[in-house]
């Protein structure tokens, strides 16, 4: 298998493949400081469409302010059922996340969404395991299906709930 890349430049090894898009393929992705942390609720998850494309969203509010981050279905349906009260039969993804947390004795104390890189969203669960925290990089839609089912804070960052906040 090896006698496969003789001859080949190892430099190439080190680039992502073409399908990453490329603001991400050579420069660093350095987080910003958007601002204090806002503390928001879940409005609701919502469904629209737009030119006969359908989409789905979460909205998260904080006074009059909302901010719709878009959402698949199946993160729609993972933060719609503890929203409402409902239980599959057997535990979606994010209900085995939180089993295995409280099997090992660790709680999610908050979520925090702070940034935003070529329109996409990204958040961190904080997990609080004795005296450790440790912050968990996640999907936005992720980390709320988590905070719902932990009935925990979820935080958005000042600046982002500004710059896509709607009325």
């Amino acid at each position: 298998m090896p006698e496969e890349f003789e001859g080949s430049d190892p430099e190439k090894f080190s680039l992502p493949p073409a399908f990453f898009p490329p603001e991400l393929a050579g420069d660093v992705r350095m987080p910003t400081d958007l601002g204090e942390l806002v503390e928001v609720s879940v409005e609701g998850v919502f469904a629209g469409e737009t030119a006969g494309q359908k989409s789905q969203f979460v909205l998260l509010a904080e006074g009059g302010r909302k901010l719709p981050i878009m959402i698949g279905p199946f993160e729609a349906q993972a933060i719609s059922f503890p929203i409402e009260g409902a239980r599959p039969d057997r535990p979606m993804t994010h209900d085995l996340i939180k089993n295995l947390l409280d099997r090992l004795d660790a709680d999610v104390d908050r979520v925090v969404i702070d940034d935003l890189w070529s329109t996409i969203y990204y958040a961190k669960i904080y997990v609080q395991r004795g005296d450790e925290e440790m912050e968990i990089d996640a999907r936005p839609s992720d980390a709320i299906a988590i905070a719902v089912r932990y009935e925990v804070p979820i935080f958005v960052a000042e600046g982002l709930l500004e710059s896509g906040s709607i009325e």
